[in-house]
């Protein structure tokens, strides 16, 4: 089989040297002869875009406010550039930018490159310049949709396909890719994230035999299990090696997820779980006695976490608004939980920095 070339563009915030976000992405996968995939999405930089690149690419902010966040799409961008060159116009630019965007997510993006403005030069040599849309229009390669995504990767594409011509024994092609270690997600592990919904809740890593071999947390389960998935030390491959099947919880709350967290280390044991010793201290909160009421696990149910005498006493869940303001139900509700130090030290922290929707004094 040949190679496979990723042809990429991407559309940036601007900004700061290195806290660009991508605002659109097209790749178009491409095996000499064919496309064989593509993908092409806007994308929710979460921050800002500058006015001049408002200007330039047309996109605004408005436009991305529905637009699926980079964790959401990096899965498939794994996926389409796996095995693959990634090929781009100014590939340093392109390359850095998802490099980025990946460590922010905590995996190393690596794969090789091959960059048709470094490779133009060999091949179309004496240009007055090497910009893409000038070069294009200088060969006759009709261009359209400058400096959106898709337009810009298919002026990319057609460059490479007219320099592929020019080098038909490949050798200056081969000469010119930028070696990377790129590295695969297995079809398995692809599987399980697509099971999981990106809400509040618990995760869990099984053996062949059912054994929880790691348990994670967080207010989105969905980037937790792309972050883990997309990580390389040792410890992270290995687990990911051992791993057979996943589960998960939804709490609503990220309160519950956290309290129930420090539960289920303590039940499972998962090898691969970390365990941070907190020291033991008397926490004593505003009230001695108070009912939280925040998000529940669907819409119209309600999360309640009851503490008594200054202690934890469990949690539960309520539907009904005569349960969640009649106290003496809401306390039936609540499923007693094992006492645990660490459970009000959590509790005291989140409060601390988060707010729940209602808080029941008695």
């Amino acid at each position: 089989m040949g190679m496979k070339y990723a042809v990429l563009d991407i559309e940036t915030t601007g900004g700061d040297y290195n806290e660009e976000g991508i605002t659109e992405i097209a790749i178009h996968l491409f095996d000499g002869m064919h496309v064989i995939d593509n993908f092409i999405s806007l994308v929710n930089p979460e921050k800002e875009i500058q006015p001049f690149v408002v200007q330039l690419t047309g996109i605004n902010n408005r436009m991305l406010r529905n637009a699926p966040k980079f964790h959401e799409v990096a899965k498939r961008i794994v996926e389409i550039t796996q095995g693959a060159v990634l090929v781009a116009h100014n590939a340093s630019f392109d390359y850095r930018v998802l490099r980025n965007e990946f460590a922010r997510l905590g995996y190393p993006f690596e794969v090789p490159t091959l960059c048709t403005v470094e490779l133009s030069k060999k091949l179309i040599p004496d240009q007055e310049t090497y910009s893409l849309g000038k070069l294009c229009r200088a060969i006759g390669i009709p261009i359209s949709d400058r400096h959106r995504a898709n337009g810009d990767a298919i002026a990319a594409l057609k460059l490479f396909q007219v320099l592929l011509e020019k080098d038909r024994e490949m050798e200056i092609v081969k000469k010119t890719i930028r070696e990377g270690n790129a590295r695969d997600l297995s079809d398995k592990l692809l599987r399980f994230l697509d099971e999981v919904p990106d809400e509040s809740g618990l995760i869990y890593f099984h053996r062949y035999n059912g054994d929880v071999v790691y348990v994670g947390k967080g207010r989105n389960m969905k980037k937790h299990v792309n972050q883990i998935f997309l990580r390389t030390s040792k410890r992270h491959q290995a687990m990911v090696k051992e791993m057979q099947s996943l589960t998960f919880e939804l709490t609503g709350s990220e309160l519950i997820a956290r309290i129930k967290y420090e539960e289920e280390l303590r039940i499972h044991r998962p090898r691969f779980n970390k365990r941070k010793k907190v020291a033991p201290r008397k926490v004593k909160f505003g009230h001695e006695n108070m009912i939280l009421i925040d998000k529940g696990r669907v819409p119209g149910e309600k999360s309640v976490i009851l503490i008594e005498e200054n202690q934890y006493q469990g949690y539960g869940y309520a539907e009904l608004e005569h349960q969640i303001t009649n106290q003496t139900v809401l306390k039936n509700l609540v499923n007693p939980s094992r006492q645990i130090e660490s459970h009000n030290i959590i509790i005291k922290e989140y409060l601390s920095r988060h707010q729940v929707e209602r808080i029941i004094r008695f």
